[in-house]
């Protein structure tokens, strides 16, 4: 299964070449698996891009990397030393997006932290930081480029999950993150549809070859037929699946959706919780004396 795009996605696909010629996305979480692969898809479409991260090398090498699908040195912007968590770096961001490509259309809020932890052993820092860098790093994203928004109308896609619509064990800190990304989803697109900004977002099942996936799962279990046939589609999703998806709800042709959570996860979260089934409950380890 693809984790990655090249030319075969536009000759192959059915997008229009150039349809996002003259446009600008600004990513959060641009070197990470499944946003990497969502700024592939808009650059190759005809997008400029800046791709927010913390660390220089990654930041720089995945800039370079997507840039080179489109034979242009100058099409993606490498921003490193930017913590979401901190709005003021977001700000400086957004400036340095404007100083070179001179607008910003697409925003994907796609920052994010994740690890395994049951509840007792959970701290309220380790709790604090997820919330944070998930939820409060979204809002600081649109918040840093909502002056840009206004002007082009624009439009954000938040990066969500499932997580949340049931009890996933070990994932209390993200999922209570996620609930509060498609809150703030929900009353942001009500508040700016008046502007004409559109707020939408997706909410990714189990994708192949994740980082999320691989610490959500028991070694090798993702390739087993234990993970896949409670999927009603019968296969893991990958990241072009969640790329077409960034691609439709950027487009013209979904200019009449906004405050939708577009799920793609081929069905799975209808039959429930089983991402973490081979964890649960032989995994919970009750830790009575920690400070709660």
């Amino acid at each position: 299964m693809p984790n990655t795009i090249d030319k075969s996605f536009v000759e192959n696909g059915p997008w229009k070449p150039n349809m996002f010629f003259g446009k600008v996305v600004f990513v959060t979480g641009g070197a990470g698996t499944i946003c990497r692969v969502q700024t592939e898809a808009m650059v190759i479409l005809g997008c400029k891009a800046a791709i927010v991260g913390r660390n220089l090398e990654k930041t720089k090498k995945t800039a370079a990397e997507i840039a080179s699908l489109v034979n242009d040195d100058h099409a993606v912007l490498p921003i490193s030393g930017v913590d979401v968590r901190n709005v003021e770096q977001l700000h400086e961001a957004v400036k340095l997006t404007v100083q070179r490509f001179g607008r910003v259309d697409y925003v994907i809020a796609g920052a994010a932290g994740n690890f395994l932890a049951d509840f007792t052993h959970l701290s309220a820092n380790a709790f604090k930081s997820v919330v944070s860098i998930d939820l409060l790093g979204s809002f600081n994203t649109v918040k840093a480029c909502f002056p840009e928004l206004v002007k082009t109308k624009g439009a954000v896609l938040f990066v969500s999950a499932t997580l949340h619509y049931y009890g996933v064990p070990f994932q209390s800190h993200v999922g209570a993150a996620k609930a509060g990304i498609d809150a703030l989803s929900n009353s942001l697109a009500v508040e700016m549809g008046p502007l004409g900004i559109r707020f939408n977002v997706v909410a990714p099942g189990a994708i192949a070859n994740t980082e999320g996936l691989s610490r959500l799962t028991k070694k090798g279990s993702e390739s087993s037929s234990d993970l896949t046939k409670m999927i009603p589609l019968q296969r893991l999703g990958t990241t072009v699946d969640i790329a077409n998806t960034t691609v439709f709800l950027f487009s013209p042709a979904a200019s009449y959706v906004t405050g939708a959570t577009h799920v793609v996860d081929g069905g799975a979260w209808h039959v429930g919780s089983q991402i973490t089934k081979d964890l649960y409950p032989q995994e919970l380890h009750y830790n009575f004396s920690a400070k709660l």
